[in-house]
């Protein structure tokens, strides 16, 4: 795995130990980002169930000021941190070890938004609908982000979810990837963002 565009191409990703993470293939990566992208104007990337980090770094890579990466295995949050160094992207990430939906509670409790979201979670799980909603009900999804979610080509999430519309589905095999934009007039505001980081890590 490699780093395809931007400020960090060319630069090796390394992959989790064992079978129990599923990286995002580089051609895969290429095909999304051509779609949602290719480059981005600032703003903030969120990668839930990250894995390597692979595709919120290469969201960095194309132009994204800042992302947090949540992942609940031990091993992904090393291979996580070590593919940011790799890619000289330490200081515009943050790295956290935990549950999915805890740290979508913590995040709202920060106050943040995000204009770009990655959820590539196991296949097994086939209830990503209600954490887009979760996320949106907790006003962590930016007027106008874009969501992307990675899923077993055999499952179909709905055209309309909520607050999301579906813009794109292409299928790679066994692998699907289902794009969202989400469009709701959004007011300013929420929690103080100045807590401390510390409480997103188990």
């Amino acid at each position: 795995m490699r780093v395809i565009a931007g400020e960090a191409k060319g630069r090796p990703l390394k992959a989790v130990p064992g079978n129990r993470t599923r990286p995002t293939t580089d051609k895969v990566k290429e095909a999304v980002f051509s779609i949602i992208g290719p480059f981005f104007d600032g703003g903030m990337a969120l990668d839930l169930f990250a894995g390597t980090g692979g595709l919120g770094i290469e969201a960095l890579s194309r132009g994204m000021d800042k992302a947090i990466f949540v992942d609940l295995e031990k091993a992904s949050i090393d291979v996580i941190r070590h593919n940011l160094a790799a890619a000289r992207m330490e200081e515009r990430a943050e790295v956290y070890k935990n549950d999915a939906r805890r740290a979508i509670k913590l995040l709202h409790k920060r106050g943040l938004s995000f204009r770009l979201i990655f959820l590539d979670p196991p296949y097994r799980m086939k209830d990503v609908d209600e954490l887009m909603e979760e996320l949106a009900a907790r006003e962590l999804v930016e007027e106008g982000a874009t969501v992307l979610v990675e899923h077993e080509s055999d499952h179909h999430y709905s055209e309309q979810i909520g607050h999301y519309s579906q813009v794109k589905r292409a299928v790679y095999g066994e692998t699907a990837i289902t794009i969202y934009s989400y469009r709701q007039t959004q007011h300013t505001g929420g929690l103080s963002t100045c807590q401390q980081q510390n409480d997103l890590n188990e």
